[in-house]
């Protein structure tokens, strides 16, 4: 018996990395699986079937239940059919994991606009789509479910070279911290991941002989991800989750008030402002420091 038995879920980018270890999760754990995977390279050039052909064997050799799907999450079309394809296949959908991806790193000096809207467009726009139209479908259901989608370390904290990829992690974010407000009527769950991993994606953007592909595996962020699907987290919703290794955080936001005056008294003046702004400047917690990566 496991967690997922008799769920249907979709994971997009579920060729490679973490899409591929949550897909291989998912099976396990009893969830039916649509495996979408556009199978291009890193930098969302090229595609292919052959990455999500071979995840559907992996899952299938193992027992589990699982199809295949190419198409590209920044296609509304494709993106309909990958979750009628879900429908079809397994006769509804519980579960979509929108993880799919691509870099296009460079300092902002040398960003081009096609640099910036490619990236843009899949991350945001294709978690958008992806979300929009499983959303839809589990409100057609009336049985709830549970959406996870995909941020960074990146977007909340900041990370030198990705400006672009940066912005739409963010904005992934804010979108679910605003839509599980509104599934909260329909049971509809919506988290954001935080994930910290060695894979295609991010394997150059670590130190190369720390070992850190196994320290860092995908396989250890899954977990997490999957039991979000369960009915056993069905409170759990509106959370942002970091995931690195074997370690999970709850990330919540803190204000420290650093001017107050009744609202009623009139404006600060601008030099009253500073120096109460500056007054316990060193006691501000530590702000995020630059990356040290060089970038071309």
């Amino acid at each position: 018996m496991g967690l997922l038995d008799g769920k249907s879920a979709i994971v997009t980018g579920a060729g490679g990395g973490l899409g591929r270890s949550h897909a291989l999760l998912l099976a396990k754990e009893g969830a039916s699986v649509v495996v979408n995977d556009l199978g291009g390279a890193r930098d969302g050039t090229g595609a292919g079937s052959t990455m999500a052909d071979q995840v559907v064997e992996e899952i299938k050799a193992a027992g589990g239940k699982a199809v295949a799907h190419y198409g590209n999450v920044t296609d509304e079309g494709d993106v309909k059919a990958m979750v009628q394809l879900a429908v079809s296949e397994f006769g509804k959908l519980d579960f979509l994991i929108a993880n799919a991806g691509i870099l296009r790193d460079k300092s902002f000096k040398k960003m081009t606009h096609d640099m910036w809207d490619m990236v843009i467009n899949v991350h945001l726009r294709g978690t958008y789509l992806c979300v929009k139209a499983a959303y839809d479908q589990m409100l057609a259901q009336e049985t709830g479910g549970s959406i996870v989608v995909t941020s960074s370390t990146s977007g909340l904290l900041g990370n030198f070279g990705q400006t672009n990829y940066g912005a739409a992690k963010a904005g992934i974010a804010g979108f679910a911290r605003c839509l599980f407000q509104e599934g909260l009527k329909y049971g509809v769950r919506v988290n954001i991941l935080v994930p910290t991993a060695w894979s295609r994606m991010t394997e150059d953007l670590f130190p190369q002989d720390a070992h850190l592909d196994e320290q860092l595996s995908p396989d250890k962020v899954s977990p997490l991800v999957v039991w979000l699907g369960s009915d056993e987290a069905k409170a759990v919703t509106g959370r942002t989750f970091l995931v690195g290794g074997n370690d999970v955080k709850l990330m919540s936001w803190q204000a420290h008030t650093l001017a107050n005056k009744d609202n009623k008294d009139v404006p600060w003046t601008v030099a009253d402002m500073g120096k109460s702004v500056l007054e316990n400047y060193e006691q501000w917690p530590k702000g995020i420091q630059p990356t040290p990566v060089e970038f071309n």
